[in-house]
């Protein structure tokens, strides 16, 4: 019993430096930088994916979230520094599964969730050594808003030829079934300063 109330011990004080390191980093300037190149990622993809479904519907907009928004993360990538991308723990596509740091974020994004916490004002900074050089890394919580539960709520709620068209691009999906405003994943920054 007293290994477990050490054990719990260290893990609230883990769990305390890392928010203190966040609070922290927060206060950098490339933080503030990672916050603008992030929020302004998101609108534009909303706004494309909205024009799609209002121009050929839900199914069709698959495949423009599928190919314009790696393209659109790319430029701003390109433009901004960043290494731009958006994870999940329930991905979609493959290639949007979470390194451990992200993995640890989304898992603490959803703890502060269920806390209280708006999923909207969730992030987390931090400056990690990767082969002995610095990297500095931002995340942003991506909540469910309500367009996009025509794509990613429950089965009752998917638009018409949406879940045909996610079997056929992504057969492993696993971004189904979401509600509003349910942490769906992440836009994660990272760059060498």
């Amino acid at each position: 019993m007293k290994n477990f109330k050490t054990l719990s011990r260290l893990s609230l004080a883990l769990a305390t430096l890392l928010t203190i390191q966040s609070a922290v980093a927060a206060d950098e300037p490339w933080t503030e930088d990672a916050r603008a190149v992030a929020t302004g990622v998101s609108p534009k993809l909303l706004q494309v994916l909205t024009d799609a479904i209002a121009k050929s519907g839900a199914a069709d907009a698959v495949t423009v979230c599928q190919d314009v928004a790696p393209k659109m993360a790319k430029v701003a990538s390109e433009q901004s520094g960043w290494q731009i991308r958006r994870v999940s723990l329930r991905n979609r596509n493959p290639k949007a599964v979470p390194d451990a740091w992200e993995r640890e974020t989304l898992e603490d994004f959803d703890r502060r969730a269920a806390a209280g916490e708006p999923a909207a004002s969730l992030e987390r900074t931090t400056v990690q050594t990767v082969d002995g050089k610095a990297l500095q890394r931002y995340m942003r919580a991506l909540p469910t808003q309500g367009m996009c539960l025509s794509c990613h709520g429950s089965a009752d709620q998917l638009a018409p030829g949406v879940a045909e068209r996610l079997k056929a691009l992504y057969p492993e999906d696993r971004a189904v079934g979401y509600s509003l405003g349910q942490i769906r994943g992440a836009m994660t920054l990272k760059r060498a300063p």
